[in-house]
């Protein structure tokens, strides 16, 4: 009888480390059937802008003039960055307006030549809004930045100069740290008496542009 308590009471003491032991080994076949995930990290290379402050480029594109349709402009540009938000740009530009769409209602048209030069100098102030990344390929990103500028100017036009205010934004994108790409709509008002009432026109101006950073 006493043999039978001994084994019966081993038995009693056998059974927390044999539960321990079952419990130990579940939980290592449940660790072992986590999924640890492996996330492939893409290197991403993005052109910081040069740290140089000064930008020159050219820019091609249409001019609106209002009642005498769009025409093509070109023109330079030199800015000044300011700060990485603020910079205030010069600008000079020239287009070729025509008044053939007159000449076949009023004899001899509205300008002395079918077709006279339309010039203007600027100075405006811009703020980059929105600076953030594009991104054109796989693992390659650009800086970027939309903007804002006012300022006003002088636009000649048939002999006559005209004090301009000008209104607009652009989106810039940089491939390289020393290169940028613009894209610019801005609006040119000024009084013009040129269709002989004078009147205050608005004419629009869509361009793009490079420029380099020196």
């Amino acid at each position: 009888m006493k043999k039978i308590i001994i084994i019966f009471a081993c038995f009693i003491v056998s059974l927390p480390g044999a539960y321990a032991k079952e419990a130990s080994d579940e939980l290592k076949i449940q660790s072992e059937q986590v999924v640890n995930p492996e996330v492939e990290r893409r290197e991403i290379k993005i052109p910081e802008i040069d740290t140089e402050n000064f930008e020159a480029g050219a820019f091609y594109g249409q001019y609106n003039m209002e009642d005498f349709g769009s025409s093509n402009v070109t023109g330079l540009r030199l800015t000044y960055h300011i700060t990485e938000r603020a910079f205030i740009e010069g600008v000079f530009g020239t287009s070729e307006i025509s008044d053939t769409s007159f000449r076949n209602i009023l004899p001899g048209g509205l300008f002395p030549n079918e077709t006279e030069t339309l010039e203007y100098s600027y100075v405006v102030i811009g703020f980059n809004l929105f600076p953030g990344e594009f991104f054109p390929f796989e693992s390659v990103a650009w800086s970027s930045a939309f903007y804002v500028v006012a300022g006003a100017g002088n636009t000649n036009f048939v002999s006559k100069d005209h004090s301009t205010t000008i209104l607009g934004g652009g989106f810039r994108i940089l491939p390289k740290d020393w290169l940028a790409f613009h894209m610019d709509a801005r609006m040119f008002t000024f009084e013009s008496d040129v269709t002989g009432t004078t009147k205050v026109i608005s004419n629009l101006e869509l361009s793009i542009g490079l420029s380099i950073y020196f």
